[in-house]
């Protein structure tokens, strides 16, 4: 179950994109406990999060790098890879935090990731030629009332026009990383450690202004818990998550890429319950149980349609 453009197998890509999604349902726990220990604004965090995981990127990659056999990547196709990437990562975040502010957290979060894999299918045939298939069609149906569940099974939203559209936007930015990531992957020779420093030093440079505006130095009473939680944010769910995700998002359908991220906010959950002492509630149970099987379905899918491609006989 290889893909002849990176190398990377399919069912390995699965399992990082399982890897990362859990890994980004960490990040609400831990940006809830940020705020708990100081007075830090959103989009600060947000630049934080990239500014810092770019730096251990870099770290990493200099400690790693070795000489290559195979021919360098084109440095206009590096750049615009980056620029692009890191575009869409910046309106993606920023869009997203906008959202929550205007329209509220439940509403944001159910408009923006229940878009996503909407444009994604619709995106990923006239750019890919990629079709999703009746199974597809039903798990990304199954997955995004599962959100729907999860996210407003509570009540209590509001929903606003502005907050809705700003939400759309961030669900248009992560389409249009998702399926530019599996465009670039099709052509072979995508270095993804590569696509991430470049990402996270665009979307670095795009948020740096709104978080001086915000306030980029917080204020807190607990340095050392702070520089903690800032330390597991740029190692797990920033550079690790992404790493991972661009890896992997070459290499997978793109609409299996976005249901599969919907682990998300499943962890989210969880965590939200487990460590934060929120209330475990029939919706919240439906709605994990309907985005795991989900996310489970297509996820074989995918893996036995790769195994079919591969046993398929090459065309003379």
């Amino acid at each position: 179950m290889s893909n002849a453009a990176s190398g990377l197998p399919v069912g390995r890509g699965l399992l990082c994109l399982i890897v990362a999604g859990a890994a980004w349902g960490t990040a609400g726990a831990v940006a809830s406990l940020v705020y708990r220990a100081s007075d830090m604004g959103p989009v600060a965090l947000s630049f934080w999060r990239c500014a810092s995981g770019l730096v251990l990127l870099l770290a990493v990659r200099a400690l790693r790098q070795r000489p290559r056999t195979a021919a360098a990547e084109p440095f206009r196709r590096k750049a615009l890879r980056a620029a692009v990437t890191g575009l869409g990562l910046a309106v993606f975040q920023t869009a997203y935090f906008a959202a929550v502010e205007s329209t509220g957290l439940a509403v944001a979060t159910v408009v923006t990731l229940g878009a996503g894999p909407v444009l994604i299918a619709l995106g990923a045939r006239p750019v890919l030629g990629e079709r999703l298939g009746p199974g597809g069609t039903a798990a990304v149906a199954g997955a995004l009332t599962g959100l729907a569940v999860l996210v407003l099974g509570g009540g209590g939203a509001t929903v606003r026009l502005p907050g809705v559209l700003l939400a759309l936007l961030s669900a248009a930015g992560y389409s249009a990383m998702t399926l530019l990531t599996r465009w670039w992957g099709r052509g072979g020779g995508t270095d993804a450690a590569g696509t991430s420093v470049g990402a996270f030093a665009v979307t670095s440079l795009c948020l740096l202004p709104l978080a001086l505006a915000e306030g980029l130095v917080p204020h807190t009473a607990a340095p050392g818990r702070l520089l903690l939680l800032f330390g597991y944010l740029a190692a797990v769910p920033t550079a690790l998550a992404y790493g991972l995700y661009f890896a992997a998002a070459a290499v997978v359908r793109s609409a299996t890429v976005s249901v599969i991220m919907l682990l998300e906010p499943v962890v989210a959950a969880v965590l939200a319950i487990a460590l934060l002492g929120e209330r475990l509630t029939a919706a919240t149970a439906t709605g994990t149980l309907l985005m795991l099987g989900s996310v489970g379905g297509l996820a074989m899918a995918e893996a036995r349609g790769a195994r079919v491609r591969q046993e398929q006989p090459a065309p003379v």
